[in-house]
């Protein structure tokens, strides 16, 4: 196969702000892979709070150029496992796990979720992300796109006032993600309020290794809460099984398609409600989480509404939380 890396950084169109950081640009690294003149695209961003760099990420794919040219793409499971053994980061096996599915599918002329046995018919519609600001820029993105399903980022000495302010300007579900910045007693304690303003679960609301104050929270709050930061790798479910409702794989944190499949056939076994996250990916990246959807009770892939100008064309989210699915095979990429 043949490879090929290239990095851009993407503005977002409002500043983007959670309860640890914030961001004007996000970037990102799309791989490339070759093969019989198809392309399959992959992506990851980079990530301050898991040290990943584009330069890195980049570092340790080179290092396997040679290697990826004289692989034979019979499975993109054993070129995954290749991977893994190769010690590469779960970000940089991210992108080349979507790109090799990508092009697998490419290849066989079907999109993924059909390779997978699953149809399209049925999806969850995607929340869109307003990040912690000043309560009128908040109202003034919800009326910028109006949108069903809403997720507040939170994290604040005010959270409950914030969102009995936003629930003035719609009748949209809320999703509330508070990024590990409370403590089990103010989830405790805010989770009734939170649920009589219209909010369906709580994403994350402790430090990823409060399992005893999850424990807590389990057994007192009256809203589902989904894990997040404690739900990194294939290895968490099960740990996460017994201290959450249910779990947000980010497929850049667990290294792709590959290990997300085999997380979400666990986390249904556990009986765990499953939702898969984007990390402000461009359409390369959310293409592949879309190939997903008729497997997940919710969805965060919003990553093409966060970003001013979007660099391929793949799934496509309209106004209303629709979508239309791309006619190519795999994920359905092209770069522009």
């Amino acid at each position: 196969m043949q490879l090929g890396l290239k990095k851009y950084t993407l503005p977002l169109k409002h500043t983007f702000s959670i309860s640890r950081e914030s961001h004007d640009v996000q970037d990102t690294l799309i791989v490339g892979l070759s093969l019989d003149d198809k392309t399959g695209y992959g992506e990851a961003t980079s990530n301050s709070y898991y040290g990943v760099t584009i330069e890195s990420m980049v570092s340790e794919i080179e290092s396997l150029r040679n290697e990826i040219k004289t692989f034979e793409l019979t499975d993109p499971k054993t070129f995954h496992q290749f991977l893994v053994e190769r010690k590469l980061s779960n970000f940089a096996i991210c992108a080349l796990d979507l790109a090799a599915w990508d092009l697998f599918g490419k290849l066989k002329s079907k999109p993924l979720y059909k390779l997978w046995g699953t149809s399209n018919e049925n999806y969850p519609v995607t929340n869109y992300t307003i990040g912690i600001a000043p309560i009128e820029k908040m109202v003034a993105k919800m009326k910028e796109l109006p949108w069903p399903i809403y997720k507040i980022k939170l994290g604040t000495d005010d959270d409950v006032n914030i969102v009995k302010e936003l629930r003035k300007h719609t009748d949209a579900i809320f999703r509330i993600d508070a990024n590990c910045a409370w403590t089990a007693q103010e989830t405790i304690i805010n989770a009734p309020q939170l649920k009589d303003l219209g909010v369906e679960f709580l994403e994350q609301p402790l430090k990823a290794d409060d399992w005893e104050g999850m424990e807590k929270v389990m057994h007192h709050s009256v809203l589902p809460v989904i894990s997040d930061e404690s739900c990194i790798v294939e290895n968490d479910v099960e740990k996460c099984g017994l201290h959450y409702s249910g779990i947000n794989i980010k497929l850049t944190k667990c290294g792709g398609l590959t290990p997300a499949l085999r997380m979400i056939q666990k986390g249904k076994e556990m009986g765990l409600k499953i939702m898969v996250g984007c990390m402000t990916e461009s359409t390369v990246g959310i293409s592949a989480i879309a190939q997903l959807l008729p497997q997940l009770d919710y969805v965060d892939m919003d990553g093409p509404l966060l970003i001013k100008e979007d660099i391929a064309d793949g799934i496509k989210i309209l106004n209303n939380g629709k979508l239309v699915f791309p006619k190519l095979g795999g994920s359905g990429i092209t770069l522009r």
